[in-house]
């Protein structure tokens, strides 16, 4: 598909990845991208999602539009998770079918994996067991519009297709401690802690779990390839395919920040899934997609983006 000359409609194009899907696209020449925020359409509202296809008529979707956060946040808020995402992406993919989008791309999520899923994660294996407990409700939720994709394929000739990014991070993520996911939080943690000479820092769980990460103009790249060149119903995963240890990477982080003081785990505090780690084979056959950022490369952006925007991001 050349995008070019598509009128290419973004959810969520404020957010933390739906502004990087939008400048992706702009810098590959689209210059039809409509993004919309929740303060102007609540996509948890049929009628607002109605207004919004019935007004852009929009040749593209892309449903980045999502409520996430931490283990933190997801303990607190399961129900909220699994209810706005899941609505808000009912609602979509039905305006999609009936206004006769030419492409629909629906984001999902690793937490739809099962706790337990064979490393790396295939996507074969995304319906062989119940995801882990701290936030299976924001992953049930957004695998179950993996299931309405399909089926819309199937029983309508929507062009749907649904792709599975990993843990994301980079510049403009969000920060807040009550909501913020790993990155952020370490970075936040660290840089405050080495700000005022503090010998010691806690964190939760006891660093043993494994993650991977992918920076989020790669992500944002990874969904624009797709969208161009990706057209079947399988599920797609995005990452690096390189996991890495929250205990490693609290140093890494420890490191680039210069907070030279000691971890306290709090095992009391939960892990979350014990390994998450990609398998990326399909992407790279289906649309020749391969991450082209390094951790510590991209830790060092961000640490440094957060250090020059803190006033704007409501840190201390």
């Amino acid at each position: 598909m050349n995008l070019q000359n598509q009128t290419i409609l973004v959810t969520g194009g404020a957010g933390f990845l739906g502004g990087h899907i939008v400048e992706e696209l702009q810098q590959a020449g689209c210059t039809q991208v409509i993004s919309i925020r929740s303060s102007d359409y609540d996509l948890r509202q049929a009628s607002d999602v109605s207004k919004v296809f019935q007004f852009y008529r929009p040749d593209v979707v892309i449903h980045a539009a999502a409520v996430v956060g931490g283990i933190g946040a997801n303990r607190n808020r399961p129900g909220e998770f699994f209810y706005d995402n899941a609505v808000m992406g009912l609602h979509v993919i039905e305006a999609a079918r009936r206004y006769r989008t030419g492409k629909l791309v629906v984001l999902g999520t690793v937490c739809a994996y099962p706790k337990f899923a064979s490393v790396p994660f295939s996507e074969d294996d995304l319906w062989n067991g119940y995801p882990e407990e701290t936030n299976a409700p924001y992953g049930i939720a957004k695998k179950s519009l993996l299931v309405q994709c399909q089926t819309y394929r199937q029983q309508f000739g929507l062009n749907a297709i649904y792709v599975i990014p990993v843990n994301l991070y980079g510049p403009r993520d969000h920060f807040d401690l009550e909501t913020s996911h790993v990155i952020p939080a370490l970075i936040r943690k660290c840089v405050e802690a080495q700000e005022r000479g503090a010998s010691s820092l806690e964190l939760w769980g006891d660093g043993s779990a494994t993650r991977e990460f992918i920076f989020v103009r790669d992500a944002a790249r990874a969904i624009v390839l797709a969208t161009r060149l990706y057209e079947k119903s399988d599920p797609v995963n995005i990452g690096t395919g390189q996991e890495i240890s929250i205990a490693d990477l609290a140093r890494l982080i420890a490191d680039l920040t210069n907070f030279r003081g000691e971890f306290h785990w709090d095992s009391s505090k939960p892990n979350g899934q014990p390994r998450r780690c990609l398998d990326i084979s399909r992407a790279q056959r289906e649309f020749g997609f391969r991450a082209s950022t390094e951790l510590r490369e991209g830790l060092s952006e961000t640490i440094a983006w957060y250090r020059s925007s803190r006033q704007t991001i409501g840190a201390s």
